[in-house]
């Protein structure tokens, strides 16, 4: 898929009409759900990464400041097992008494840092992100109006902050870097902004964002 200038985002309006364009209306089948399975050079995950199917959500909340529009996001407790420190998104696995990846991503949005799921309009689905430990991903893109009051949960989250959408959206900001991982070297996108080192699965989700709503149809 071809980079091209994204345009303005500046208002509910332009950014609803162009999200009910671009993204899924519901939840993608994994087994044939885009770009967002694979590697940065079109291989798909090798076999051996993917140990086990376990279905998870995560929120991708995009909120409408006064000024511009923002992405929140978090950085993880340092005492995790699992990718601790990093920056991520709300979210986790899809448990048995969530109806759906929606209902998923809300509740742990709402458990992780106090967004409570009567600020999000749930807008549409990103590919789902099947990553090296065997998880399939679903991103749900959410419209998150001011007004709302966070309160993270410190068994999960060290800190809750914001990035300028327009910064997640300038492909100059899109990195690659190669890491060594199961089944040999592989390439990563990474976004650093200031102090924060976004990359990996989030950093994918993002990219995948821009190339649905900002490539080529």
């Amino acid at each position: 898929m071809a980079d091209a200038a994204q345009p303005e985002i500046l208002d509910r309006a332009s950014f609803l009409a162009l999200v009910r364009a671009r993204l899924w209306p519901v939840p993608p089948d994994p087994d044939n759900a885009g770009r967002a399975g694979e590697t940065l050079t079109g291989k798909p995950v090798p076999r051996e990464r993917l140990t086990e199917d376990r279905p998870a959500a995560v929120l991708v909340p995009v909120i409408a400041r006064p000024d511009e529009v923002t992405v929140l996001l978090t950085q993880r407790a340092a005492h995790l097992r699992r990718h601790a420190s990093q920056i991520a998104f709300p979210g986790g696995r899809v448990d048995a008494g969530d109806g759906s990846p929606l209902d998923a991503a809300l509740r742990e949005a709402e458990e992780e840092v106090g967004l409570a799921r009567r600020h999000v309009e749930p807008l549409g689905y990103l590919d789902t992100l099947r990553t090296g430990t065997g998880f399939s991903v679903v991103p749900v893109v959410g419209w998150v109006e001011p007004g709302f009051t966070l309160v993270p949960n410190p068994a999960e989250v060290a800190e809750v902050f914001e990035v300028p959408f327009r910064f997640l959206m300038d492909v100059g900001n899109h990195q690659r870097h190669m890491r060594d991982g199961p089944g040999g070297p592989w390439e990563v996108y990474a976004m650093p902004y200031g102090d924060r080192h976004i990359w990996g699965a989030t950093a994918r989700i993002i990219r995948n964002l821009y190339e649905k709503l900002y490539g080529e149809a």
